[in-house]
Order: structure tokens, then sequence, then C-alpha cells
């Protein structure tokens, strides 16, 4: 994709039609598997779930895959799973979607917030290591933006670690794959991911007790017809068929997709290095980025405006943005919950200066040309 100069940018025209933040990329392969799934019967749990955790156990090198709902329910499994509960503490990083707090809040757990680093904006395993005490039952980090946080360090504290990998489908870490190097790893299905099958999500692990107790909780009924036991009081939460054959189609374009977001991360990389003020979270050379967002911090100071004007102006042009993401900590409900909860600078600071740029597959060349060049406008009005 060539690079667009100042002036090219100053002279190309605004959209006439608002371009989507992360339209899924579906195609006639998709359709065609739901249509096959639902003149199969199959509509609930069945043989196109079996062959997506099978096959999805293989991508992740990993013992076991087990296929949920959502990526939510595959945070909360794979808590329950290794015994959380009343009085247990679970430290996560504040810059997150709301779930990955709210899973330890639904199992009678505290959430205990650690601040995040600078650079890439994962959890800082200095902080993480700071808060350690004796109610400390796992650790639950996450794999922001599709970039690895550093697992080595948590691993050494010695609690069971619990991966939050909604964005880190391709992600690995120093050259081993996400998804078999923890207690548990959970990835979302959700409309936006990487494998975007509307909803759904998948826990994989290692371990034989933890599969064992994830299967137990997902699906409460067992036997055969009308004689049925259930072994624990369990959820709701088992992936239908009809979303396991979207999914199986995203997971045979991961490669492909995968191209098409190195075009445009490249394309972005090139663009934002002119931009004083803006500038993206660092990407690890030693680790795989499963390029799941394209996130830039704003400084207000260098950049002439804040992040919210930046995202006002660029809908003005047209170009859909996303934040991710507020501080948890900082939201409602956790405010109310935790009014003790301490400062946390790094990740307040970063709230309110990052934004996420248009990137899915089914954007153009020419979509991300378009957003470039609104991005180039906006900050020449704004520097002046």
């Amino acid at each position: 994709m060539p690079k667009l100069s100042s002036d090219e940018a100053a002279t190309r025209e605004r959209r006439e039609t608002f371009l989507s933040f992360q339209p899924p990329a579906i195609g006639e392969e998709e359709i065609e598997a739901v249509t096959e799934t639902l003149r199969s019967g199959w509509l609930t749990t069945g043989p196109r779930t079996a062959e997506l955790e099978r096959r999805f156990a293989e991508y992740v090198e990993a013992k076991h895959a087990l296929a949920v709902t959502s990526g939510t329910a595959a945070l909360h499994l794979a808590l329950v799973a290794l015994g959380i509960g009343p009085g247990d503490e679970v430290i996560t990083t504040p810059i997150t979607w709301p779930a990955t707090a709210n899973v330890i809040v639904h199992t009678g757990a505290r959430a205990v917030f650690a601040d995040v680093r600078e650079s890439d904006l994962n959890i800082d395993p200095d902080e993480v290591a700071r808060l350690v005490g004796p109610r400390t039952k796992a650790i639950l980090p996450v794999h922001l933006a599709g970039q690895a946080a550093d697992l080595d360090p948590l691993w050494e504290l010695g609690l069971p670690v619990v991966e939050d990998a909604a964005h880190a489908v391709e992600t690995t870490y120093r050259g081993r794959k996400i998804g078999g190097l923890s207690a548990a790893t959970c990835f979302s299905f959700y409309a936006t991911k990487n494998v975007a099958a509307g909803e759904g999500g998948m826990i994989t692990t290692n371990d034989d007790a933890v599969a064992s107790a994830v299967d137990a909780n997902r699906i409460m009924r067992r036997g055969h017809g009308s004689l049925y036991d259930i072994a624990v009081p369990g959820y709701k939460a088992n992936l239908s068929d009809v979303l396991s054959s979207i999914a199986l189609c995203q997971l045979d374009k991961l490669e492909r997709h995968r191209e098409i977001r190195l075009r445009h991360v490249a394309a972005y990389d090139a663009a934002v290095a002119d931009l004083d003020g803006i500038e993206p979270l660092a990407r690890d050379p030693r680790d795989t980025h499963a390029l799941h967002l394209y996130v830039v911090r704003i400084d207000p100071e260098r950049a002439g405006a804040t992040r919210d004007e930046y995202q006002r102006a660029l809908a003005d042009e047209m170009i859909g943005t996303s934040i991710h993401f507020l501080p948890v900590h900082r939201l409602s409900a956790y405010r109310e919950l935790y009014p003790d909860q301490p400062p946390l600078p790094v990740a307040e600071r970063a709230g309110q200066e990052i934004l996420s740029l248009p990137l899915s597959p089914a954007h153009s060349a020419e979509d991300i040309e378009d957003a470039i060049a609104a991005l180039r406008r906006v900050h020449a009005r704004f520097v002046g």
C-alpha cells in the first residue's frame, strides 16, 4: 500500500459513506456452512462443535479445547474450574473490557487491579507481585490488542494464571502459541474478533482436571433420553453447531486475513510515524502479535487536541473509531464496589489517550487510505 504524503492527504476527498470501525469479514463460505448445518438438523452442540474443538486445540497446541457460548463464559468457567470463590482475590488488569473483571465478581471473589506498563498497556508484573497476598488465588492477564502479556514473571509467582486471550488467537509468546501455556486460556469468537462467529468462546488447557471441571459445568444435563443426571449444579454455556460452523470457516481464513491485517498495520505505522503526538502501542519483536487492534495514544500537548476531540473530528470525516479500553476500576460499578481502590496512574492516563483506528480484513486498502488521509487532515488542523 503506497504511503500517502501530507499533500495527498489534504487533497483526498472525504468519504461519502461512513467507514465502520471493525466489520466482520464474512463470505459465501460462512453462509453455505450455516445453511449446511441447518439442513443437518444440528442446531445445538454437535459434530461441528466437536470438529471446532479438535481443530482449535491443534492450532494453539493445547491438549484440550472446550467450546462455550462466549469469551465471558470461558473466563467464568475457567475460574470456577480452579475453585475460585467467595473470600478469594484474583489480580487482573484495569485496561480491558469489563467482562474480565465481572467474571471474578460473579464467582464471589474480589477483583484486584494492578497497573499496566507504559509500553503496551499490558499488566505490569512488578505491580502484580506487589499485590499478591494470602487471599490471592489466581492471576488474570489480558493480551491487549494481540500483544502477549509478560507471562514468565507471572508464572514465577506460583499462582494459577488464566489468560484472557480474546484478542490473541494468533499470538505467540517467546515462540510458543498462546493457548497451552497456563492453567487455562480463554478466547472469544465475538463478531469483531479475528475468528468472528458472532458469539462464542473457547477454553484451552493442558490440565485434565481443569478440562473435566469446565466440561461438567458448561452443560448441565448428562445421560440419554429421559434418564439423566448432573454431577454439579452447572451452567448453560455450550456452543451451538450453527456458530461453530462459522468459526470453522473463519479458522480456515486466519492466514489470509492476517496478510491483509499486516498490510493495513504497515500503512498505519508509516503514517503515524509522521504525526507528532500520535504513537502506536509497542509490539514486542520476540512475539507474534495477533494484530487484532491498531491502538494509538494521543498526547494532547503534542497532537494539539485530546483523544475525544480526535475521535469526534474523525467521525466528522466519516471514519469510525473505538476505545480499548476505559479503565475498569473507574467505571461506576467498580467505583461503588471498591471505594477503597487506590489510583492506577498509568492506566488512568492511558484511558484518556488511547484510540483504536479501523482495522479489519473486511477493509480494503482504499478504506485504510481514507482513514489515514482523514487522520492526517485532522492532525494538521489541530497542530496548526
